[in-house]
């Protein structure tokens, strides 16, 4: 993955001040989030460049090595044991150019959200939290942190007060609660600021989630 990952992008006025990278879950490309954009209030909110990436494709073992878009291999239902870790870093490098790229064309690295679903929201945290350089904020739906065991070893203190948006469904059969819940206790516990909500949801997106992402969205990346 030398070369940058191919993305759909949308701009929310002319010349972005901020932007969005939002990573799609296992099986998904750039365009399953595209359609959110017109669904969020943005009132108050500087102009942002949505960024939406497609993963490669890939064998993936835990749906009996059948070749999709994913950000890395699942081996295990339970999403702990053994994990991709050569996976999750080969596609960490390739969303972090996409950050350096935003900063290349002007926009700090805080002015920047990293947003994820599922297994996009497991990247998310992954390098949200390990960017060397300080994010707008995180946003991390259904899903949960990948490695958590090494958790310790790469974060990075650069992004120790980011605010994070973390979003789960009661019902989800997908991710289960208890991951998300783990991860969000393990950042609780690290002092992290984290914004935990619960939906009445499986593993999908609800209209209440997508109001309070707006109101994120207003916080970290305002006019003001």
């Amino acid at each position: 993955m030398s070369d940058l990952l191919p993305c759909i992008e949308i701009e929310t006025a002319p010349n972005p001040q901020a932007a969005v990278i939002w990573l799609h879950g296992l099986g998904a490309d750039g365009n399953d989030f595209a359609s959110v954009v017109p669904q969020l209030d943005l009132t108050g909110c500087l102009p942002i460049r949505f960024v939406f990436p497609s993963a490669p494709s890939m064998p993936v073992t835990i749906n009996g090595g059948y070749v999709m878009p994913a950000w890395y291999d699942i081996a295990a239902p339970d999403l702990t044991h053994q994990q991709d870790i050569k996976g999750i870093q080969k596609s960490a490098s390739a969303i972090a150019a996409l950050i350096e790229r935003e900063i290349q064309k002007g926009i700090p690295s805080n002015k920047i959200v990293l947003a994820g679903f599922s297994q996009g929201c497991a990247m998310a945290l992954y390098i949200g939290l390990s960017f060397p350089q300080p994010l707008a904020g995180i946003i991390a739906l259904s899903g949960y942190l990948p490695l958590a065991e090494k958790f310790l070893s790469f974060r990075n203190k650069a992004n120790f007060n980011t605010p994070i948006f973390m979003a789960h469904g009661v019902w989800d059969p997908v991710v289960i609660p208890k991951r998300g819940e783990d991860s969000h206790a393990l950042l609780k516990q690290h002092s992290y600021q984290v914004n935990w909500q619960t939906y009445p949801m499986e593993h999908s997106v609800h209209p209440t989630e997508l109001a309070d992402i707006s109101l994120f969205l207003q916080e970290v990346l305002s006019l003001a």
